[in-house]
């Protein structure tokens, strides 16, 4: 039981503690850094107002802010129109979670946001999207097909390291820089234009894609 003299649980506190299987988040409680709760299945009560926690979902006082998604019995889930941004790791290692639909309130995803979503296969990300955070699809090894939206102006590291099941993505001309590691181990994507916008490229950003034989660079 978190006292009531803490405001503010940083991001990962509790992910990955098997053995805890309760944790009560006190009325002082004003600020959450990321999920705390990322990749833990205990119990959770929440006693804050700042918060909404609601059907295993944890959203800021308006819900327009998942901050942790912990449904670990649905393997689809529609997000509410309230909702404008994802928060950093809200969905991460939801491995029984197959599809996900983003309304067009959506404006950010963070990072890495469905990192170790191992059966998330569909993806429509909508054009209200601007903003897509460092390893937002990290290790979504079931992710076959994704279309960036023109809003967004950079693919940030790692953001689709480790989709190997990933053989057709769609970059916009609004893109100007691709982050260190963004395709890494895409082993299933085989070709891939680069936007003429595009005037970086990071390290290693297609290290691994063994299939990709056509690959056009600006």
């Amino acid at each position: 039981v978190i006292p009531d003299s803490v405001t503010s649980i940083g991001e990962s506190v509790f992910s990955d503690r098997s053995s805890l299987e309760y944790i009560s988040l006190p009325k002082s409680v004003i600020c959450l850094n990321g999920n705390p709760i990322a990749d833990w299945d205990g119990k959770l009560e929440c006693l804050s107002p700042n918060f909404i926690y609601e059907d295993d979902v944890l959203f800021n006082k308006d819900k327009s802010k998942i901050i942790s998604f912990r449904n670990q019995a649905v393997i689809s889930y529609i997000i509410p129109d309230s909702v404008t941004s994802i928060g950093d790791r809200a969905f991460c290692c939801c491995s029984f979670l197959f599809g996900i639909v983003i309304p067009n309130s959506v404006t950010s995803i963070g990072d890495r946001t469905f990192c170790g979503c191992s059966f998330l296969s569909e993806v429509d990300i909508p054009d209200s999207v601007t903003s897509i955070g460092n390893g937002a699809f990290y290790d979504c090894s079931s992710l076959r097909s994704v279309v960036i939206p023109d809003g967004v102006t950079s693919i940030g590291d790692d953001v689709f390291s480790g989709c190997s099941s990933l053989s057709s993505l769609v970059l916009p001309d609004s893109v100007t820089s691709i982050g260190n590691s963004a395709f890494s181990g895409c082993s299933s994507l085989s070709s891939l234009v680069i936007p003429d916008s595009v005037t970086s490229i990071g390290n290693s950003a297609f290290r691994g894609c063994s299939s990709l034989r056509s690959l056009v660079i600006p």
